[in-house]
């Protein structure tokens, strides 16, 4: 009897599975696969549905192309500073918002309005703020004019500026989210801890390097790890500042590139994004393999 109740209830677990199984086998599988055989088929043709060969020539010219070669580049330019700075920075102000009591919810909604903004409009505001015209430098160079500086053109000028510009925009956008996440997890550390390290005389930042960040380490480690996710994807937030050609303007990301060879001015070459979005899938599964192994001494579950 037990035997029988115990195979029907893991039947009935699998039922429940069923329909999660089959969403993610049909849109994140199956275009998984295809895609892994898209980037093999040399000369692709979407309306004939017909290639001229088979074989590694794809991956060839995708990793000579010096337009993808610079998307790598501004990806990880852009992963490298926007994902620890707006970690880290998010951690401070949900400290910082943590210890406040008064107007403490007010805080979090005027901190979270960036994330329910649609990006475009964020893109918008941040053109202004940066970007030269012929009635105005900007918002951003009158203030660098204030103090004796030289106006810059952070949207059509050097590489430098504009990545700058990428850099605070990507970071403003992603850290509502991460404030939200890491202040319900301070909110969620148990109080008697607090309170027998304050018996002992145990200094704040003691408190918070061996209480605060141990008990909120699987959060921090899960926004590293979508942090790294999500800017080795940005596009929309590039869109949003430099326009649509990402390659002239030099400010290309690795998804760009693979949307530029699907729709873009050098679109119909199905196979050469197969070949890139299959690149990009290996470096972004690279990364998180690396952190899963790193997370295992630093982080406390």
């Amino acid at each position: 009897m037990n035997m029988a109740r115990g195979r029907f209830d893991k039947v009935k677990g699998w039922l429940y599975l069923l329909p999660t199984i089959l969403f993610l086998g049909a849109f994140l599988v199956y275009p998984l696969i295809d895609v892994f055989i898209y980037s093999f088929e040399e000369g692709y043709n979407f309306t004939s549905q017909t290639y001229f060969g088979v074989g590694i020539y794809n991956y060839s010219y995708v990793l000579h192309d010096p337009y993808f070669l610079q998307a790598v580049i501004n990806t990880f330019i852009l992963v490298i500073i926007t994902v620890p700075v707006s970690t880290g920075l998010a951690l401070l102000i949900s400290v910082a918002l943590h210890s406040i009591t008064r107007f403490r919810n007010l805080l979090q909604t005027i901190y979270f309005l960036p994330y329910v903004t649609n990006t475009l409009a964020v893109g918008l505001v941040f053109m202004i703020l940066f970007k030269k015209t012929a009635y105005s430098d900007g918002l951003i160079n009158q203030l660098i004019n204030l103090f004796g500086g030289n106006s810059v053109d952070f949207i059509d000028g050097p590489y430098w500026a504009k990545m700058l510009v990428l850099c605070i925009y990507t970071i403003w956008v992603v850290m509502p989210f991460k404030i939200l996440i890491l202040t319900g997890a301070l909110a969620s550390v148990n109080e008697d801890y607090y309170k027998a390290a304050r018996v002992d005389g145990t200094s704040k930042f003691r408190i918070f390097r061996k209480i605060t960040l141990p008990m909120i380490s699987p959060m921090i480690f899960y926004l590293v790890i979508t942090g790294f996710i999500g800017a080795f994807k940005a596009y929309s937030d590039v869109v949003a500042l430099f326009g649509t050609d990402l390659n002239a303007a030099g400010m290309n990301t690795i998804v760009g590139y693979v949307y530029d060879m699907l729709y873009g001015d050098s679109g119909g070459y199905p196979s050469y994004a197969s070949a890139a979005a299959i690149i990009l899938f290996v470096i972004i599964l690279t990364i998180t393999v690396i952190n899963l192994m790193v997370s295992r001494k630093s982080v406390h579950y």
